[in-house]
């Protein structure tokens, strides 16, 4: 190890900016009633979406000699939605997600989330609320928008909607993806290669960008679209480079949410992958009955990372996975 390893990833400085950027997104929901709240980080259930990896553990303490596995949650989400259910109203959290996969410049296995909830908001209108804290933290241009169907026409000139696996496979190899399209057999996972890969490096670069209406079979705790049941009020932005936000019009059906579940668990074995356990909890607060609302997550510190110029993950945080 070598001596300057105790020291911060990051410049005191920008812990300072950092800290100014927390509280005007505070006093930002302060002045619209959105009330700050706290759930656990430890939880007795994780999620089945075949993307995420979660760190587990155990709590061995009184009545729990045999071990209780726990989860460092991806996401606060499903706890939030629970106190929506309970009456809540709208609510915002500032806390730490955690997840058992890459890091580099973007990524680091513990990272700041910030995520809100707005009864009677459809996606666009939390768009809209979005837009507004963008230039708020960032003084940048307000932004733009496009469906997930036409920014695939502009750029790959192909309708992700109607094309086959086939047709995909021939597009990826055309783009030099041909070790990939050789033997996959799943259309998402080819979309989103092509979306990671073609669009997002030509969307959001003068100011930031919302693609929305991705595809239903990409958006596992999103209603349907009722003018278009191919699509799902699910949006992403995307600004210089980097996914900022992922949202979200919120699935409130218990019996769908259950079987969206499933089928993800069904998918992962199909993937070699250890199905999970649902959360039952969450499904409960469904049925008791989750007010119609939006949602978004929202990275702290990618928008820290926009805001003070910097290029890494940790230049912005106190200590990254190789310090801590």
């Amino acid at each position: 190890m070598s001596d300057n390893m105790w020291a911060p990833s990051c410049e005191i400085q920008t812990l300072q900016e950092r800290a100014k950027i927390l509280g005007k997104i505070r006093a930002f929901f302060n002045v619209r009633s959105v009330m700050e709240v706290e759930t656990p980080s430890l939880c007795a259930a994780s999620v089945t979406d075949v993307h995420l990896a979660t760190f587990t553990t155990e709590f061995v303490g009184p009545g729990n000699s045999t071990g209780l596995p726990l989860y460092l949650q991806t996401s606060p989400e499903f706890a939030m939605k629970r106190l929506l259910a309970a009456g809540s109203g709208a609510i915002y959290q500032i806390g730490k997600a955690f997840r058992n996969e890459e890091s580099g410049k973007h990524h680091n296995p513990e990272f700041t989330m910030l995520e809100w909830y707005r009864p009677d908001f459809d996606e666009f209108t939390l768009m809209a609320e979005i837009n507004d804290l963008m230039i708020h933290i960032l003084n940048c241009q307000p932004c733009t928008s496009i469906s997930y169907q036409q920014v695939f026409l502009d750029i790959i000139g192909i309708d992700p909607l109607s094309v086959n696996l086939d047709e995909l496979k021939s597009i990826a190899v055309k783009y030099g993806y041909a070790d990939i399209a050789d033997t996959e057999t799943n259309l998402d996972t080819l979309l989103q290669l092509l979306f990671c890969m073609e669009i997002e490096p030509n969307i959001g670069q003068r100011a930031p960008c919302f693609v929305y209406h991705f595809p239903a079979s990409q958006a596992a705790l999103a209603q349907l679209c009722t003018e278009d049941p191919r699509v799902a009020g699910r949006f992403e932005l995307y600004y210089q480079g980097m996914e900022l936000a992922n949202g979200f019009n919120e699935l409130t059906d218990a019996t769908e949410q259950t079987a969206r579940f499933e089928q993800d668990n069904k998918l992962r074995n199909e993937m070699g992958l250890t199905p999970v356990d649902i959360d039952k909890r969450f499904l409960a607060a469904l049925t008791h009955g989750l007010p119609r609302c939006s949602g978004v997550a929202l990275g702290i510190d990618r928008l820290v990372m926009l805001a003070t110029k910097k290029a890494s993950i940790k230049e912005v945080i106190a200590f990254d996975i190789a310090r801590a």
